[in-house]
This record gives C-alpha cells, structure tokens and sequence, in this order.
C-alpha cells in the first residue's frame, strides 16, 4: 500500500481527523504516523489554534499511539503505555514469556556443563583417577603417628620443635601425596593377585596404577623402583624380564616390594601375598618384626639396639611345613635403610639381627624398616638372571667408548637418573639390543647390576617394610595402612 500525501498548510481540522484516521487504519508503521501527528499539528496551528481543534489532534495523535504495532524487541518507554492498553496486552505478555525462557536455557545450559567437568570423588576399578583430583584441596591424609621414648618425649610440647614441624608441611605433604597412592594401588593389586595370574601382567597393572594414580612426569614423579615379586626362597630383586612366563601358584609365597616417587621423595613399602594358610605363621612373625623394629625406631636409637628388638621378635616364632616344625630366621645379611632424594639407599642401614652399627637415627630423616624371615638358612645369595639396576650415585664422568653405550646412559639419565631400573623399563621406551651395551655401563662402575637374592632352594622367605620419617616432634609412619 503506498504512504498517503503530506497534508498542505490550509487542511482544516475536519481534514486532519480524516488524514489521521486514514493512517490508522492503513497500519502504518511507527515513524510514518509520528510524521502524520506532526502534520496535523502543523496543519491545526495554521487553523487558528482552536481548543476543539487542538482536542481533535491529541485525540488522533492519542488514539494512532495505540493502534499502532509495537517492532520486535523494543523495550522502550512505549512499551509500558501498550501494557496498560487493551491492545497491547497480549503481545506484551508474550514477549515477556518469551524472554523468560530464554533466561532458563541458559541457566540450564550452563548447570550441565558443570556436571559434565565435575571433580571425581571416588577412585575407579582398575584405578586410573590420579590422587590429585581425590583431594583438590591439595592436603594429603597423614600416617600412623608414634610417640618417641619417654627420653624424647618433651619434643612433643617444645614451642621450638612445633614451630620445626610447621615449616616441613610443603614436603612432608608431597610425600604423603605418594604414601596415599602406594596405599591405592596395593588395595587394588590384592585383589587381582590370585593363583593363575603371569607375574609379568601382574607388575604391568601395578605399575600402570602408579603411573596414573600418581600423574607420572619423568623424574617429577613416578615409579621408585621396579616392582619386585620374588617368590618362595627368592627374597628380594627378583622381577620378571620380558618374555617370562612364570606364572603365580596357590603355594607360592610372593613379597610385593614396590616404591612411589614425587621429586625424589621415596615411599618405599612391601607386604607379602600367601594363599595356602599354612603360611600364615611365617607372614604374622615378619609383620610382628617389623612393627617392633619401627616402635624401637626413634631420633638418638642406636641402629643395633633395633636390629637386636627385630630378632628377638622374628625368632619367638615357628612355622609347621609338610609335619616339620622351623623356627622362623632373620635374614641376616638383609637390612632396612635410610631414604634421601633419589636415593633408595642413603648410607644407614638398619640391620635385623643384634650386632649391627651403633651409628644413631637422627632428627628429619627418611628410614625404611623391612624385615625379612626364612624357613632356610637365614643367609641369602645372588643368583638367577639379573632383572634390576641401578646407577651409583657417587661416580662422577666416565669416558665410555662405545657410541651405544653411551646412548643408553644418557636415556637412563634423561629417565630414571639414580633411580632403579629393570629391563622391562628399557624395553617400554623402545631400547633395543641394548645388553651388550648394559653390560659395558655396568663393568665401567657407571650402572650396579641388582641380581635376586636366594635362600636355600625349597625354603620360604616372607618380608615386610614401611617407611616413616623422624619428625621433630614425633615419627609418622607414612606407608601404613588398613592392610599392614
């Protein structure tokens, strides 16, 4: 429809009310008739002003105001006067319901993406959710605390020695963080370490748990040290290579002997597994052992004096196998050890049998306990296949010859740097024909080769250790948990 014509000057009254209803009812938009009201008023001013006239053109100007169709989406004053308007009611209301819908799908939308990046609150089957994400406060749970001997007691209460126990909470909680994830992990490894399972996919679930459990990054974080499985006479630093088929029998005796790591930081800690109940004498004397050797344990306690307690324990206890009665061994030549930053073993050794050091325990260090007991001699060898390694912590440069050999120090230095290897690692990052090479890094002095450690063939070893850390106040039993 076309726009009518401007109104001339000498339009009288008469001819404004019918210009201004011609406009209302040809539903011009909203600028159209605010023109028309101005040219009516134009017109009726030329007309001489006359009150009636003037009540005619509000009237027009009154009435086009509400008759004329609001565009979509203003929210201007208008909109207020159509509300209060019979006409404009409707369309009024349903503007505003629909922006009320509007506003709830973006609330809802909004609620769901928070669902979808929600924090897990609890750890899966196998366990794959790092601790990290368990505790997002960042705090990790604490050990088993003990108090000193009575001539150490006072530490408790010293404002001193509090005040020293406050400045080490930054590490103490990074290696709580990796005591919490040796703790998941051995719950989860007690419930696949059933008779028919190959030793090798057993370690590679456990180690795949740590890794994750512990967000693995390099020498940041990660694996201690290989995971040991040694079964029956074989006591420690048996793993499987790559290719072993053995696999875990009903009477088998196994020590699981795994360790965690945050920069450096170890938690070392094993536990042995028997299905056969005749060996549960054998597993209470050396889980009795170790209790006693880390009660004893204190800052000013001689080494000896524990070595002597853990012995004393070990030896009170007997074992009945096949109708012969043995008295249960402590190996003697097997020992407990200091921790430091990557360090496995930092000088001390904890002996288990009476005789050992005199050498002192002392305030802020890192000691594991483990203990060791024998149906056998009570003395262990080397033999077998070695499986584990580790570089010396104290050589300096030595010149190697062989490109390859120099090769593969420097992938043992980018990835394991002091810490204890195995061949398995090697072969995880892609090293191949590497042990002419191995072998020329461990007659140099550079690597020192770990072979398994043996009683008598046909006996049976069992071994358990924690780790715990001497506090200035008191010492805390960072591996313990509901299962030893």
């Amino acid at each position: 429809m076309a726009e009518p014509e401007a109104m001339s000057v000498s339009q009288q009254p008469g001819e404004a009310e019918e210009a201004g209803q011609e406009a209302q009812s040809a539903g011009l938009s909203k600028a159209a008739l605010k023109r028309a009201k101005k040219k009516a008023a134009a017109a009726a001013a030329a007309a001489g002003g006359s009150d009636d006239g003037a009540a005619a053109t509000n009237g027009e100007a009154a009435a086009a105001a509400e008759a004329a169709p609001e565009p979509a989406g203003d929210e201007g004053a208008d909109s207020g006067d159509e509300e209060e308007g019979e006409g404009g009611e409707p369309g009024a209301e349903g503007a505003a319901k629909k922006k009320k819908k509007k506003k709830s799908k973006k609330k809802k939308s909004g609620g769901g993406g928070g669902a979808i990046g929600a924090v897990p609150t609890q750890q899966t089957v196998p366990p794959t959710v790092p601790v990290t994400q368990l505790f997002p406060g960042g705090i990790f749970p604490e050990g088993e605390w003990q108090s000193y001997k009575e001539d150490q007691r006072w530490r408790e209460t010293d404002a001193e020695k509090r005040e020293l126990y406050r400045l080490q909470h930054d590490m103490i909680n990074e290696v709580r963080q990796a005591a919490e994830v040796h703790r998941q992990v051995r719950k989860y490894v007690q419930t696949i370490a059933k008779p028919g399972i190959l030793m090798t996919e057993l370690c590679e679930k456990l180690e795949d748990s740590v890794r994750s459990l512990i967000d693995a990054r390099g020498l940041e974080a990660g694996i201690a040290f290989p995971t040991g499985c040694s079964l029956n006479w074989v006591a420690a630093h048996w793993t499987p290579n790559s290719g072993d088929k053995t696999v875990l029998q009903y009477d088998d005796v196994m020590k699981l002997d795994f360790g965690t790591q945050i920069n450096g930081r170890i938690v070392d800690s094993a536990f042995t597994v028997a299905f056969n109940p005749r060996y549960d004498p054998l597993l209470a004397a050396v889980r009795d052992a170790t209790n006693t050797g880390i009660r004893e344990a204190g800052i000013d306690v001689r080494l000896c004096d524990i070595g002597a307690a853990i012995q004393e324990v070990m030896e009170s206890y007997e074992v009945e196998l096949d109708g012969k009665t043995y008295q249960v061994k402590s190996i003697r030549n097997l020992n407990g050890h200091s921790i430091g930053p990557y360090r496995i073993h930092a000088g001390k050794s904890v002996p288990i049998v009476k005789g050992g050091e005199a050498t002192r325990m002392e305030e802020g260090e890192f000691f594991a306990i483990e203990t060791f007991g024998s149906t056998g001699k009570g003395y262990v060898r080397e033999d077998l296949e070695v499986s584990h390694y580790m570089k010396n912590f104290d050589v300096g440069h030595v010149p190697l010859r062989l490109p390859r050999a120099k090769a593969l120090l420097a992938t043992i230095d980018r990835h394991f740097g002091t810490l204890a290897f195995c061949r398995r690692y090697l072969d995880r990052l892609g090293e191949e024909k590497y042990l002419m090479a191995l072998k020329n890094l461990c007659d140099a002095g550079i690597v020192d080769p770990y072979p398994p450690l043996c009683d008598t063939k046909g006996c049976y070893t069992a071994q358990y250790e924690h780790t715990f850390y001497l506090h200035p106040t008191r010492k805390e039993v960072l591996s313990r948990g509901d299962d030893y």
